[in-house]
């Protein structure tokens, strides 16, 4: 059975005939002579490719033996909010004037659509996180071999998203107010349970290490009062001080506490993470943890042009870019609560 009219047969098809993954055929149509592959598979592999009728994609492999001057960058299925807006900004305009495009795609874990690096044949794929073993093996399996960050051991940024930076400063910035009872302010957002987990997880720590108790950990999610009810909870444990997530979750404490008749900060401080341009125009004014994302943008353009041209590699400092912007919702704690 040949290729259905107009449809080109892709290595994808022929995995998906002989019941094999796609790295493997990957690799066999590919001739990538690195992998141990057995004789007896190689042969299948090419005689179904041949009963298909599959043909190279002769353009992708003319770019492979050049330079295809595009950048993938695979980003988690956050929401596009400021901060990463700012960061893709960057990166793009930085791969720009080196003469590379940057193609962006968001991984949605129950997504059937397949992923660009085997449409496009970029020369670099960026992660803003970490990709799963069969990710990497699949990229090789195209051809791929420029991939940040690759195995853990390789990883080039140590916290390029504040991830472990910016919850620590939090902490310790209510705890240097005075404040040795905190709360969580957390989102039950399925998408954003793993940087909610991660940035939790630090904050805990980070309390456990100062001798302070554990944070008390409450949803704020806009629905059903969320905010209002834990801000009655926080107060009811004595907590006078809040480390919220992100700055939406902070600016939500901080309207419920206003609305049921509490003072920020002399009651309950908050701070937020990411300072967002509204912090600053919020009555009171929300303190937050400042990570440079349009230098996190410029730094990943930089790592990739270090794999595809040869550039120098960056000063790995970009975790350390975190730094706390206090304003009005954050100040001394009260002795005794």
């Amino acid at each position: 059975m040949g290729a259905e009219a107009g449809k080109r047969v892709t290595a994808a098809d022929v995995a998906r005939s002989l019941g094999l993954s796609r790295a493997t055929v990957g690799f066999v149509l590919n001739g990538t002579s690195e992998q141990r592959i057995s004789e007896a598979t190689k042969e299948r592999v090419l005689a179904e490719a041949a009963r298909l009728g599959y043909r190279p994609h002769t353009a992708a492999q003319a770019l492979r033996r050049g330079s295809s001057k595009l950048v993938l960058l695979v980003v988690p299925d956050w929401p596009v909010e400021f901060s990463m807006s700012k960061c893709i900004e960057e990166a793009a305009h930085a791969l720009e004037e080196a003469g590379y495009s940057l193609v962006t795609q968001t991984r949605h874990p129950a997504g059937t659509a397949r992923p660009l690096w085997e449409l496009l044949d970029p020369e670099v794929v960026v992660g803003f996180t970490s990709f799963t073993p069969d990710e990497l093996a699949a990229m090789r399996g195209c051809g791929i071999t420029k991939i940040i960050p690759g195995p853990p051991v390789d990883s080039p940024a140590p916290d390029p998203l504040g991830l472990r930076t910016g919850p620590r400063l939090q902490v310790e910035h209510l705890h240097g107010r005075g404040h040795t009872h905190l709360g969580f302010a957390a989102t039950a957002a399925p998408r954003l349970a793993a940087l909610v987990e991660s940035r939790l997880r630090l904050a805990q720590e980070t309390a456990a290490a100062a001798g302070l108790p554990p944070l008390v950990v409450r949803h704020v999610d806009d629905h059903a009062d969320a905010a209002g009810r834990a801000v009655h909870d926080w107060l009811d444990a004595k907590v006078t001080g809040v480390v919220a997530y992100n700055d939406e979750s902070a600016a939500r404490v901080v309207r419920a506490a206003v609305r049921a008749g509490h003072r920020v900060p002399a009651d309950l401080a908050v701070i937020g993470h990411d300072d967002n341009p509204y912090t600053g125009l919020f009555v009171p004014s929300i303190s937050s943890i400042r990570i440079d994302y349009a230098g996190l943008g410029r730094h990943l353009a930089a790592l990739a042009l270090h794999e595809a041209a040869g550039r120098p590699l960056p000063a790995d400092e970009v975790g350390a870019a975190a730094t706390v912007v206090a304003r009005e919702s954050t100040g001394p704690g009260r002795a005794g609560r």
